[in-house]
């Protein structure tokens, strides 16, 4: 594979998670949206380190700090959207106005 290749991909899944992510009203699948963006974002960085400088691991690296608070990031927002489901019975960001005046 090429970095041309690399790029190609992690343009599409990136373009398929921001679609994800403006069409969508479910928080869940919004969430998913964002994870396949950040893994996008994954694949590019990971591409310029092999194809840039292969002896050093700083794409491997930020990667691993990128999942790292990928998993965070989710685990926090899964809590908060069940917390809002047992409150409000739905998942639908329309619906939510609970921190509205």
């Amino acid at each position: 594979m090429t970095l041309l290749h690399l790029e190609l991909l992690s343009a599409a899944l990136f373009a398929i998670g921001l679609y994800g992510f403006l069409a969508r009203r479910n928080a869940v699948l919004l969430l998913m949206s964002v994870e396949l963006m950040l893994n996008a974002v994954n694949i590019n960085l990971v591409a310029f380190a092999v194809f840039l400088d292969p002896a050093r691991l700083l794409g491997q690296v930020i990667v691993v700090f990128v999942i790292t608070i990928a998993a965070a990031e989710v685990g926090l927002a899964l809590a908060i959207i069940l917390r809002l489901y047992r409150n409000r019975s739905t998942a639908n960001v329309d619906e939510i106005d609970l921190m509205k005046w």
